[in-house]
């Protein structure tokens, strides 16, 4: 007898509402409109057949008569979640808690093969990437080529004023013909994100399916001018495809807000490249991470408990970025080799804590795993509280400590931004201070010089510097993940 609920990825007891939405996620990922690869047709049909028989209440009570007995769901991962406080006191003034929730392989991730990759790597050619940068980049595009496995997808866009297609979605064949056509690349133009991206995402989508790591690699060097808003619809359409979006912003005249903005819809991440030479390094290293993936998704849906409100919600790694707080919150990807670490910030009103048990979220995890021969089920998340009338005295765990220390340090300067916005250069000067001394205490002296020096500027200046604020930026967030090496 067929697993109904495993294939539409529910728990047996599951409700109607969460059957319909699976059904129609599902449905919309595989009809063979969109999937033409030998199985998608079996496997759209056997989804329809779940939800014909799940969504008639007759039906499913005769189907769940015939199943064996549940022997509880097979996680495909292993779940740690901490908390900075063992219990929330019964108080009349809101309170703060934070979580880290850590998403590991199974303990035999080898069991599982990595699936293959469907890259594309969109490249700004205006004139200002002329020497060097684009020398480099076409450099790290050829060493790409000749690293992919024979089942491995990959396509190159570049673009300026417009966009061509330099390398088809192709397999690793003729690699003579397509390094040649990497070498002529030759600079022109302006930069106008969306040319790229718009044609990257058509290029990509060609190939994209549920059995590869779909995935975007923008370089550029530049701002695009009016087309962000209709730059930023074409994230929300990758990731509603599954194809995610990483950026990769060298010297400092890009605009990271907007670059943030759109890897972080598609969960994916936006990188600061500071020197030419670390072009070739952060490249490989996007390249390797995508190559040694577990889970080629983790989406969180989710709703905050009454009284309750999610503040804030950083990926710590493998890539640390800032994560959107909508629903479905896109987490990214989980390696092989480590695990996806997620710290989040909750505001918890006195109205939460009237009952024994403060919600602070109620939620499930999509985790997609191409290569397992099931899908996994969705993974039930209920982070909650205890509430007492007295404060508890023990310590938050160490690794809470830890992660929630470097975030003061990336907030700090957030705020210093802000007030810069709102005009108020001598408070942004003042945090940026206060940033470059703690900074000082962790050893970080070349980016507490870095504060200094934007602390000054700004009273002088009224702004950051190009450079000094994303130096500031990427530098602090790089602190947010342990082990990560930081060239700022």
């Amino acid at each position: 007898m067929p697993d109904y609920y495993a294939l539409l990825k529910v728990p047996r007891d599951a409700s109607p509402e969460d059957i319909r939405s699976a059904y129609f996620e599902a449905a919309r990922r595989l009809h063979p409109d969109r999937n033409v690869e030998p199985g998608d047709t079996e496997f759209f049909l056997g989804i329809q057949a779940a939800y014909e028989v799940l969504a008639d209440p007759v039906k499913r009570a005769k189907y769940d008569a015939a199943l064996p007995p549940e022997e509880g769901p097979l996680l495909p991962i292993q779940q740690k979640i901490l908390y900075s406080r063992q219990s929330i006191l019964r108080s009349n003034e809101p309170q703060l808690i934070y979580m880290l929730m850590e998403c590991a392989p199974l303990a035999d991730p080898a069991a599982v093969s990595s699936p293959p990759l469907n890259l594309c790597l969109i490249l700004d050619r205006s004139t200002s990437m002329q020497g060097r940068n684009m020398d480099i980049v076409k450099t790290t595009a050829i060493q790409i080529l000749r690293r992919l496995r024979p089942q491995d997808i990959f396509s190159v866009v570049a673009f300026s004023d417009r966009a061509e297609v330099i390398l088809p979605s192709v397999r690793n064949t003729e690699l003579g013909k397509l390094e040649a056509r990497i070498q002529m690349l030759q600079n022109s133009g302006g930069t106008e994100i969306y040319q790229g991206l718009e044609t990257g995402l058509r290029e990509t989508g060609r190939n994209a399916d549920k059995r590869h790591v779909n995935h975007i690699i923008l370089l550029t060097d530049g701002r695009t001018y009016g087309d962000e808003k209709n730059c930023l619809e074409l994230a929300q359409k990758a990731a509603e495809s599954g194809i995610g979006i990483s950026g990769l912003g060298i010297g400092h005249e890009w605009n990271d807000a907007f670059l943030d903005e759109l890897a972080g819809r598609t969960g994916g991440s936006s990188m600061y490249v500071s020197r030419p030479e670390d072009i070739q390094r952060l490249l490989l290293e996007k390249f390797n991470h995508l190559w040694h993936v577990y889970a080629e998704e983790t989406n969180l849906q989710f709703k905050p408990g009454n009284g309750v409100r999610l503040r804030y919600a950083f990926r710590l790694q493998p890539e640390a970025a800032l994560l959107p707080l909508d629903s479905p919150m896109r987490l990214g990807p989980i390696p092989r080799d480590n695990p996806l670490k997620v710290l989040m910030e909750f505001l918890v009103q006195p109205e939460a804590c009237q009952e024994k048990t403060a919600i602070l979220l109620d939620g499930k995890l999509n985790i997609q795993i191409s290569t397992l021969p099931v899908p996994p089920p969705m993974v039930n998340l209920q982070l909650s509280r205890p509430v007492t009338n007295v404060s508890g005295l023990e310590p938050p765990p160490r690794e809470i400590i830890e992660a929630i220390s470097s975030l003061t340090l990336y907030r700090l300067q957030e705020q210093a931004r802000l007030e810069v916005t709102e005009g108020d250069y001598a408070s942004a000067s003042a945090h940026l201070q206060r940033l470059a001394t703690h900074l000082i205490a962790q050893g970080k002296k070349q980016l507490a010089q870095t504060a200094l020096l934007e602390a000054e500027h700004i009273i002088h200046h009224q702004s950051f510097s190009q450079e000094g604020s994303k130096r500031i930026k990427y530098g602090t967030r790089a602190l947010l993940s342990p082990g990560q090496e930081s060239t700022l």
